[in-house]
């Protein structure tokens, strides 16, 4: 049976069908959602970690019990987890284990673009890349096959277009697979240094056996077409390349590490122009040349943001000097001039006569903004309206940054905003009594509780604000550790905040309602100015998951002030024919806080 599935929904069908026992990831677009699918079938054990590292760590601890695992996370979160990876190359498994590393290309929801390609020769593993669904179900099965039979662990690397995207998959019945026998290999296992040595060298050995499996191994295939160019390419960039040129010959590269050498030659040399259509890095392109084979690559293509099929085709047409047909050729003429900017889609549209409701159109510009209701949103705007010094986390909260609320100076990764506010404070004094942190309930948990600890140890004074609105919410409004239930819908023990940084050795520790602005401003005051570690825990539930059930705020009297305006709240916005403020009716919870701003009382609740 066939049926649409994104890459991530595949990856998850994949687990499942291939016996994967374990599953553990901590939540982050654009992967989310291969764990809340894998959580859908209840014969794999899956999980949210606390963060990226202790997901690595219980992934690592089943296959070497014997079992098949896969973590997954975002492209950011292999950094927090490189620690134990690095140290499963030398161990090696003993169940099959995959590392999803979902790529962010054009930064959609991410702090940086790095491309986690370089993880794989850096770790020493192997990189598998699908181009399509069915390739990110299929390569779930390759992948665990590689990792038992060469004993290592495997990334297997998507993106985001891969992530979200839906394509045709083919369904199967779930293979009959058995957790191995526990070993007791401690030569294996233990990484002391004198058993790392040893497995340094089987690493070694283990590489060229993956790089003569790389050359014979349908991953890597060529598309024989036109000799008179060829494209060497791999996940997401193959389809783009594919549909801009079906007559080009084609190398797809499903095993990006190690790359097949000597197919990439033999290509090569079939062919009379040579370029390489990667995002981001030239990671292909550079090892390629370092072959001495001459490609054509980033001197074309940005190595930053997403590709696309127009950007592709308009380039090698570019390169090519194309003359083949009006469109096209008016397409490679434009680009000579200088005029990207969606020449090739007006080309393409052009070119098939298929009416206006196939050319491309400007979609209006919709900026992030906190949710009507959001609990954030009170302590942003007290958090500016006293002045102080923000340092921020990642989160529903980093939009407090955005206007007009503009509350937040730095945002870095996650757990950073409490490290760094010591840092800004131990390298600026006049910081003191002026200097907060603010970070989630979740991404507390995740790695902020070491920053709250290196305060208290190093004599910081930083006023630590936990956000708690009850769930892990920017990525959907997944469970964690202080929401007492799991993944799988068990009820756990919910982690006591209070208790917690009392634990680490901090004294003063305050609870507030964020929609009580008033109170919040006072409690952050008296905080702020208190000459030791302070910690605010602001508990109100994210209001996407608990329903306000209050009724909808109307305006009477209003003076045109703007104050409520400033909270930035999307259910407010400001009449200038009238020169008053609005309320929309079916955007608004009742949360009161515009009203506790307003100085005229003009905002009212309910029937008042």
């Amino acid at each position: 049976m066939k049926t649409l599935l994104t890459g991530n929904e595949a990856i998850a069908r994949g687990a499942y069908e291939y016996g994967v026992t374990v599953a553990a990831a901590y939540p982050g677009t654009p992967s989310t959602e291969i764990l809340e699918n894998i959580a859908k079938y209840p014969e794999i054990y899956s999980q949210w970690s606390p963060n990226e590292k202790v997901a690595m760590e219980v992934g690592i601890g089943a296959s070497i019990a014997g079992a098949r695992s896969l973590v997954a996370m975002k492209h950011v979160g292999v950094n927090v987890a490189a620690d134990p990876l690095f140290t499963a190359a030398y161990t090696g498994v003993r169940g099959g284990l995959i590392l999803v590393s979902a790529d962010d290309p054009g930064m959609h929801s991410s702090q940086n673009e790095q491309d986690n390609r370089f993880y794989a020769p850096f770790a020493k593993i192997p990189m598998l890349e699908p181009s399509d669904s069915q390739e990110a179900k299929d390569m779930v099965k390759t992948a665990l096959e590689i990792s038992e039979n060469f004993d290592t662990p495997v990334l297997l690397r998507i993106t985001t277009r891969i992530a979200h995207s839906q394509s045709l998959v083919e369904l199967a019945e779930p293979q009959e697979q058995s957790v191995k026998p526990y070993k007791k290999d401690a030569k294996k296992y233990v990484m002391i240094p004198a058993h790392g040595r040893t497995r340094r060298v089987f690493i070694e050995e283990r590489d060229k056996q993956l790089a003569a499996y790389s050359e014979s191994s349908e991953l890597n295939r060529i598309e024989m077409a036109d000799p008179s160019f060829g494209v060497i390419t791999s996940g997401i960039a193959y389809q783009y390349v594919r549909e801009a040129f079906p007559q080009a010959s084609i190398l797809r590269i499903g095993m990006t590490h190690p790359i097949p050498a000597q197919k990439i030659a033999d290509f090569a040399a079939s062919v009379d122009v040579l370029f390489v259509v990667e995002e981001l890095e030239p990671y292909l392109e550079n090892q390629i040349k370092a072959l001495g084979i001459s490609v054509i690559g980033k001197d074309i293509l940005p190595p930053y943001g997403e590709l696309s099929l127009s950007l592709v085709k308009s380039k090698i047409l570019a390169a090519l000097g194309a003359n083949a047909g009006t469109a096209e050729s008016e397409a490679s003429e434009a680009i000579a001039a200088g005029e990207e900017d969606g020449i090739a889609e007006s080309a393409a549209a052009a070119a098939c006569d298929c009416g206006d409701a196939m050319k491309p159109f400007e979609a209006p510009v919709r900026p992030p903004v906190m949710c009507p209701g959001c609990p954030h949103r009170g302590l942003f705007y007290v958090l500016k309206d006293l002045r102080l010094v923000v340092s921020g986390d990642i989160g529903c909260y980093t939009l407090g940054t955005m206007p007009p609320l503009e509350a937040m100076d730095t945002c870095v990764c996650m757990g950073a905003s409490v490290s760094g506010a010591l840092g800004m404070e131990k390298a600026n004094p006049a910081l003191k009594g002026r200097l907060v942190a603010v970070i989630g309930d979740s991404t507390f948990l995740h790695s902020g509780i070491t920053g709250l600890m290196d305060i208290v140890y190093n004599g910081g004074t930083s006023t630590v604000i936990i956000l708690d609105n009850s769930i892990t919410a920017m990525t959907g409004h997944q469970h964690n550790p202080s929401t007492g239930q799991t993944l799988m819908g068990q009820e756990a023990p919910a982690v006591d905040f209070v208790a917690l940084v009392k634990a680490l050795g901090v004294k003063r520790v305050v609870e507030v309602d964020p929609l009580d602005v008033d109170k919040v401003k006072q409690v952050v005051k008296a905080e702020v100015a208190a000459e030791e570690p302070s910690v605010i825990i602001t508990r109100r539930p994210c209001a996407l998951i608990v329903k306000n059930t209050e009724k909808p705020l109307h305006v009477e009297g209003c003076k045109g002030c703007k104050a409520c305006i400033r909270l930035g709240c999307p259910a407010l916005s400001f009449d200038r024919a009238t020169r008053k403020a609005v309320v929309n009716s079916a955007l608004c919870t009742g949360c009161g806080v515009c009203a506790r701003v307003c100085m005229f009382d003009a905002l009212r609740k309910g029937d008042e």
